[in-house]
Parts: structure tokens; C-alpha cells; sequence
């Protein structure tokens, strides 16, 4: 049987607010993404970092493992991180299943391996170019940190936005860890799939559109950073 067309005015009279829960979807989405990126850019940069400059035996399994996180399936990854959460589990008396929080959790994980993975590249390039400068300064490996990460803000910052689109676009982890509960946990890609199933197209396409716009800005932003940074440092 043959589906009506999707009505233009239904889609917009969801974009400019006047569909209920429209503006609270995008704004739990919003809030779980950018809340998860900045905990992994915080944990992640330096430890990114320390991985590429500090020596230790076990270095080389640590670096293959990160790399590895980076494709790490976000239905395992929610998984994984439901049964910790789950009432049987060991953190399951923190009560955070099924919460944004637990969201904010899966995507954390998902990210973290994508920040620290690119920052370690980035500040071992940086290292193999200024080595002998820092070390004519008496600057360390470690001491060295600060001073790369500083020279790396605009690769870095492209590095988070790399993040940001990753967690922007994750359906899998936290609609198994946050249920999909509508007001609670429902966020536009968990929406979009569930409305589509549901056939309710312009509610679904209305945050196909705000998901596609986002997308926008976080590349055109990478994009631009990265063109910024090159001018920077003049290899452009």
C-alpha cells in the first residue's frame, strides 16, 4: 500500500517549536552529546598524550587496543555497559540505568578511544618534529606535554569535533542503555528510528533535518578549524 506524502507544513511547524516534546528531544540530545564529548576530551587529551610521549613496557598492546576501541560496535559498547548498570551488576545500586546519565556513560566510552587514539598521533608527529628543540630547552617527555598540547589546539579541537559527530549519530548504546522513554531518555536519533517504525514521517524527518544540520556545522567547523590551524603554522 502505497504511503501519503509527507506533509511540508508538518515538518515545519515541528522546526519552528510547535510540536510538543520537539524542542526537549534536541535538547536532551544536545546535552547528553556535548556533556560526554567534554568528559572525554578531558580525560582523553592528556592521556592521549601521555601515551604517545611516556615509555612503558606494554605500551605497544595499549596503543593496538585503543585503536581498536575505535570501531568498537555501540551495540556491544551498550551491552556492555547495561549489564554493569543493570540491578545484578556491580554499579547497578547507583540506580543509573535507563537515565540520560547512563547515556552520557555509553557515549563517553564510545568516544574516548576516538580522542585519545588521534591525540596521541597527533602529539607523537609533533614530538618527531620538535624533540630536539624541547630537549636543547631541557624540556622532558613529560614536561613537554603542556607545550604540544597548547602547539596541537587546533588539530585537538578538530579531534573533539570528530567526537561530537560520533556521539551525535549513536543510536545503538543508549537507546539498550536509556530505554527510549518518551520526556526522559528520548533523544533525536533514538526518535527517528522509533517514529519511522511507528510511521509518524514528519516528526521523524523534522529531526533528520536538525540531526543533518548539526552534522553540518560540526564538519564546516572541523573543516574551518583545520584550515585556521594550517594558516597558523604556516604550511598553508
Amino acid at each position: 500500500m502505497q504511503q501519503d506524502a509527507v506533509p511540508i507544513s508538518s515538518i515545519l511547524s515541528l522546526l519552528t517549536g510547535d510540536g510538543g516534546n520537539f524542542l526537549g528531544i534536541i535538547f536532551l540530545s544536545l546535552q547528553v552529546t556535548i556533556t560526554a564529548v567534554t568528559c572525554a576530551g578531558l580525560v582523553g587529551l592528556p592521556l592521549g598524550a601521555g601515551l604517545a610521549l611516556v615509555r612503558f613496557p606494554g605500551r605497544t598492546v595499549i596503543i593496538v587496543l585503543v585503536n581498536t576501541m575505535m570501531g568498537f560496535p555501540p551495540v556491544v559498547a551498550g551491552l556492555a555497559i547495561f549489564l554493569l548498570l543493570s540491578r545484578s551488576g556491580p554499579l547497578g545500586e547507583l540506580g543509573l540505568l535507563f537515565t540520560p546519565k547512563a547515556m552520557m556513560i555509553a557515549q563517553f566510552v564510545l568516544v574516548l578511544p576516538i580522542i585519545v587514539a588521534l591525540t596521541r598521533q597527533t602529539i607523537e608527529d609533533l614530538w618527531t618534529e620538535y624533540q630536539d628543540h624541547m630537549t636543547s630547552l631541557g624540556a622532558g617527555r613529560l614536561r613537554s606535554i603542556p607545550t604540544l598540547l597548547w602547539d596541537a589546539r587546533f588539530s585537538l579541537v578538530t579531534t573533539l569535533l570528530a567526537g561530537l559527530g560520533r556521539a551525535s549519530a549513536e543510536v545503538g548504546a543508549i537507546l539498550i542503555v536509556g530505554g527510549n522513554i518518551a520526556g526522559f531518555t528520548r533523544t533525536m536519533t533514538t526518535s527517528i528510528a522509533l517514529e519511522t517504525s511507528k510511521g509518524d514521517l514528519p516528526l521523524a524527518m523534522a529531526l533528520g533535518v536538525v540531526l543533518m544540520s548539526l552534522t553540518l556545522v560540526i564538519n564546516s567547523l572541523a573543516f574551518g578549524i583545520s584550515r585556521v590551524g594550517a594558516r597558523f603554522s604556516g604550511k598553508s
